[in-house]
């Protein structure tokens, strides 16, 4: 049995933004289309600054203070078009459970449960994430040797298994609100994130 996973990818095309000038391009994994959104040339970096930026519609879109997300994302838009670099904005919302399972963690967190504890209780996995997309979008840019721009051990791990070289962690410290810290504390305590 073929269990090989398809790729579809979009052309490259222009993105003006706040924060400058980046190309974008999509790549459709069976039901899920992700982007790379990247400065002109950045490839030809010897170790370019790269993001992977997991979905959170509530947080990137909406604004909402319960995550870092909206911060991190913004923040890493800006060291990108200062730097140079790329931004895998990896679309699996809520670390892979989708929005309406995110929704019903949301409101298990509201009756005092922490991230894990609502998507574990769901019936999900702390963390569901897969990274194919993201081995073949280092592929598709020829990319063996970044700068990773998280606070994750875990996408270390998964980046280092995908045969590209770290040459440097650059992280990406959101100063905490009264909305975020316990989230936050989970994140460092109990997933290992270096905040």
């Amino acid at each position: 049995m073929n269990t090989q996973i398809h790729f579809e990818k979009s052309s490259i095309a222009n993105m003006p933004s706040k924060y400058g000038k980046f190309k974008i391009r999509a790549y459709k994994e069976a039901h899920q289309e992700h982007l790379a959104i990247f400065t002109e040339n950045f490839e030809q970096q010897e170790s370019p600054l790269v993001r992977i930026h997991s979905e959170c519609l509530t947080g990137d879109t909406f604004g909402s203070i319960k995550c870092d997300c909206n911060n991190q994302l913004h923040k890493a838009l800006e060291l990108i078009a200062l730097e140079g670099g790329l931004i895998i904005y990896h679309r699996q919302e809520g670390r892979n459970i989708g929005l309406l399972n995110k929704i019903n963690a949301y409101c298990l967190q509201d009756q005092g449960r922490n991230t894990i504890e609502a998507n574990v209780e769901l019936g999900f996995a702390p963390d569901q994430r897969t990274y194919d997309v993201v081995g073949e979008i280092f592929k598709d840019f020829n990319l063996t040797k970044i700068r990773l721009l998280t606070n994750n051990p875990a996408k270390v791990h998964v980046v280092e298994g995908l045969n590209v070289t770290i040459t440097e962690r650059v992280p990406v410290i959101i100063n905490p609100n009264p909305h975020n810290e316990g989230y936050l504390k989970v994140k460092k305590e109990q997933m290992g994130h270096d905040l």
